[in-house]
């Protein structure tokens, strides 16, 4: 049974900074392309970071410079550090496979809230 489940998120002023964490089980999350998706209200869910298993990075340019995304493998986790987090960052953080062909179940997410 898959199961992602993202932590780390809160309340932050413009300027700060978070770091979020997805713990994922049921996958074999070492051979898997891990990203951070988020999805403002009345947004469509967007991919925001992505990370292979090797390690290579895609950003998406809204938040390219600001966020880096990493992974654990010993440990089925992947990070997003978030830093000059804007208004615009706020959303509901949500990791998952990338791309997500088969419907891997997504977690609950994790509010990010950025005040200007």
């Amino acid at each position: 049974q898959v199961q992602l489940v993202e932590s780390g998120g809160g309340l932050v002023q413009a300027g700060g900074s978070l770091r979020l964490s997805c713990a994922a089980s049921g996958i074999i999350f070492s051979i898997n392309r891990m990203g951070w998706y988020r999805q403002a209200p009345g947004k469509q869910r967007e991919l925001v970071a992505s990370i292979r298993s090797g390690g290579t990075t895609i950003y998406a340019d809204s938040v390219k410079g600001r966020f880096t995304i990493s992974r654990d493998n010993a440990k089925n986790t992947v990070y997003l550090q978030m830093n000059s987090l804007k208004p615009e960052d706020t959303a509901v953080y949500y990791c998952n496979v990338v791309p997500n062909t088969w419907n891997t179940p997504w977690g609950q997410g994790t509010q990010v809230t950025v005040s200007s």
